[in-house]
């Protein structure tokens, strides 16, 4: 059973360093597996509006003030025919939505069943048009559309440098959201996030002409990823979903799943007892190795029987990318190609001279002065760092939910002391960050997730100003991979980096923590001074904790953390108490449906979309189900017209929520990802 969960997460982990779906982290989903009261339902009405080309995410809707919709279409299957091989963001031509709250404005398409409908983007209505496409080229041909360069100008791909990549460049466009520029709102700059290693976010001119039709200005465009701004900020990776602001600015979501210390269920209050991190050591230990990403190999081969999944090690492809970025020398990275001629090895040469910090990923990035000729980046340090999908920053401008995507994470929630956009330097930004508590855990125990509302209490972690958690940060700047050699073993700088020494320091690391960062027992420790009703009450210099290690200090308290796959949160823009925040839980299984966590639930593999009300001071206590995937064992009859692994969320302005799929597929006579429109019955029966 052990060894059968662990290939069916390091399989699917491996897909998503290449840009592949990254569904289907839990264990065992069998085709026996046990079904589940209330698998699948809807609470309300859900009807297909899209479907979308083989081996593609849906990703990133947007909808318009006139109600067309755009969308992402990320990492399509190359075998797939005509432009549909092509990563790209698109429109439907010739449709709008009328946000009349009737599911009344398309007829509901119908599942793929030829080949060649299942090798294309298809809509209900209109013609999924192409306004730019992956590796365009942009601002007067200097760049590609998606790809970031080095301060020298190089484009970061494998065509230029040897070495692991977090997805093809320009390969997996996400979040897109428009700024406007004119007061009809027909003119502007389409942001759109890119999910790769070293991250982005494009800007790009789009007007739409009497006819409706929308046109992209590529020559004009720009990747915020090779400016001077971005850089000086130390970039971004795994730019994921985001929000638009209700200051009008694009919020992009930096997905860093390589943030995790411990693996799974694992805290690290168990590796301080233990004596040692064996079993339960997660990725972010090993970001400055020499070659991180091939840690897993090498646990593999040190440990034999007794290895173990080190959660978010695959996540570290692409930091050596980051640091070509940042602008670190080349190391010889010459080694011969893998079997299969398809890549080149790292070596494990280290780098010794600029190397990014872990500590400056995992956050929501606020693209300031969006319009003006370089927009001015901005990271909010102070709402915590993890694998984040999305923020949604509510009316009062000071409450924002967040949440955490991957296996045994959290959904979480950041309250400013003043509304965020009233601070002149967005670094003044004061707030507390909190981790939700599930407080009537026993009677969640064994229920189905379709029957159970979960309880939230929200635990604060601490208070601090963004400048206070960067000023902690940068006490981790210049840490390279000879740190890592040198911290760790015996070796010394200008010696050979063999076998051996690389396998000391991982021992060493394995054994007693990465000595470059946050400590072990600085995590146990301020755990043991926290307490909800003080949590600022703790020494000054561990103040650091929950906002540099917020998953692990969370876990260590108890929080609930155990939320599999957090992949989206959104409310209808300008919500007030009363409204609805909408979760997206990709998977419901491992953590949520065992016994080593609060809820315990039965298993639900096709995932749950949770809804909580606003309370007057923008509080969610409670979050009921309205939409519960199918089993794994569900048949075709049933999983074809399910919502699976619920992605990105998008509530319009009318109520109804578009669900995007990043579908491990299940039973479904066809494998290609949906766009699905959801009206809540309840929002309905409000609106009459």
């Amino acid at each position: 059973m052990v060894d059968l969960n662990r290939r069916t997460l390091l399989a699917s982990s491996a897909a998503a360093a290449l840009g592949a779906s990254v569904s289907g982290v839990a264990s065992g989903a069998a085709a026996d597996d046990e079904q589940t009261d209330g698998a699948p339902t809807v609470k309300g009405e859900l009807k297909r509006f899209s479907s979308t080309a083989f081996g593609a995410e849906v990703t990133g809707p947007y909808v318009f003030d006139d109600g067309s919709l755009l969308y992402s279409l990320q990492h399509p299957s190359r075998d797939n025919a005509g432009e549909y091989d092509r990563a790209g963001i698109g429109y439907f031509s010739g449709f709008s939505f009328e946000f009349d709250g009737t599911n009344d404005d398309f007829e509901e398409l119908a599942a793929p069943e030829a080949q060649a409908e299942r090798e294309r983007v298809r809509g209900a209505e209109g013609e999924y048009t192409f306004l730019a496409r992956e590796q365009d080229p942009i601002n007067g041909g200097t760049e590609r559309l998606g790809v970031a360069q080095t301060p020298d100008g190089w484009d970061l791909t494998r065509d230029n440098f040897a070495g692991t990549q977090y997805g093809d460049a320009g390969y997996n466009p996400d979040c897109n959201q428009f700024v406007a520029t004119d007061g009809a709102r027909t003119e502007g700059y389409l942001f759109t996030n890119w999910e790769n290693s070293p991250g982005n976010v494009s800007r790009i001119p789009i007007s739409q002409d009497d006819d409706g039709e929308w046109h992209a200005d590529l020559d004009a465009a720009i990747n915020l990823a090779n400016t001077d701004a971005m850089r000086a900020i130390g970039g971004t990776r795994i730019n994921c979903y985001g929000d638009l602001s209700p200051w009008g600015t694009m919020l992009s979501s930096e997905e860093n799943y390589a943030h995790t210390r411990v693996s799974l269920t694992a805290t690290v209050g168990d590796v301080v007892d233990a004596g040692t991190g064996k079993g339960r050591i997660g990725g972010c230990q090993f970001w400055n190795r020499p070659n991180p990403s091939s840690i897993q190999s090498a646990i593999d081969e040190y440990y034999g029987d007794e290895a173990w999944y080190v959660q978010g090690y695959w996540a570290l492809t692409g930091v050596e990318f980051l640091a070509y970025y940042l602008g670190a020398e080349r190391v010889d990275q010459s080694a011969p190609p893998y079997a299969d001629g398809a890549d080149q090895q790292n070596t494990t040469d280290p780098i010794s001279d600029v190397y990014p910090n872990p500590y400056r990923y995992g956050y929501h990035l606020d693209i300031r002065e969006p319009t003006a000729e370089t927009p001015q980046p901005v990271k909010y340090y102070v709402m915590g760092r993890a694998a984040w999908e999305a923020p949604d920053v509510q009316q009062n401008k000071k409450t924002v939910y967040e949440c955490s995507d991957g296996d045994s994470k959290g959904v979480y929630k950041f309250e400013a002391e003043r509304p965020i956009h009233s601070y002149q330097d967005p670094m003044d930004v004061e707030g507390t960050l909190y981790a939700p508590k599930v407080t009537n855990a026993d009677a969640a125990r064994g229920g189905s997730p379709a029957e159970v509302d979960l309880e939230l209490e929200w635990w604060p972690l601490g208070r601090a100003t963004n400048a206070e958690v960067e000023s902690w940060i940068a006490e981790y700047d210049d840490v390279t991979q000879a740190d890592y050699l040198a911290a760790h073993s015996s070796w010394e700088r200008g010696e050979e980096v063999t076998e051996a020494v690389l396998e000391e320091a991982d021992r060493e690391v394995v054994e007693n923590g990465n000595a470059n960062y946050v400590s072990n027992e600085n995590i146990v420790e301020w755990a043991e001074q926290w307490s909800a009703t003080d949590p600022n009450n703790v020494d000054d210099d561990l103040r650091k904790v929950p906002f540099l290690e917020t998953r692990a200090a969370a876990k260590e308290i108890g929080a609930t953390i155990e939320f599999n796959k957090a992949e989206g949160v959104d409310s209808v823009d300008k919500a007030t108490p009363g409204d609805y925040v909408y979760f997206a839980i990709s998977e419901l299984n491992d953590d949520m449906a065992d016994e080593t966590g609060d809820l315990g639930l039965d298993r639900v593999d096709g995932g749950v979309v949770y809804r909580g009300t606003l309370e007057p001071d923008y509080n969610v206590s409670t979050l009921e189900p309205v939409i519960v995937g199918p089993d794994a064992s569900d048949p075709a009859d049933v999983a074809d017209d399910s919502l699976i692994n619920i992605d990105n969320l998008l509530v319009m302005e009318d109520g109804r929520v578009l669900c995007c799929e990043d579908a491990d597929q299940f039973g479904r006579s066809y494998s290609n990802d949906c766009l699905y429109v959801f009206r809540d019955r309840d929002t309905a029966r409000r609106q009459g």
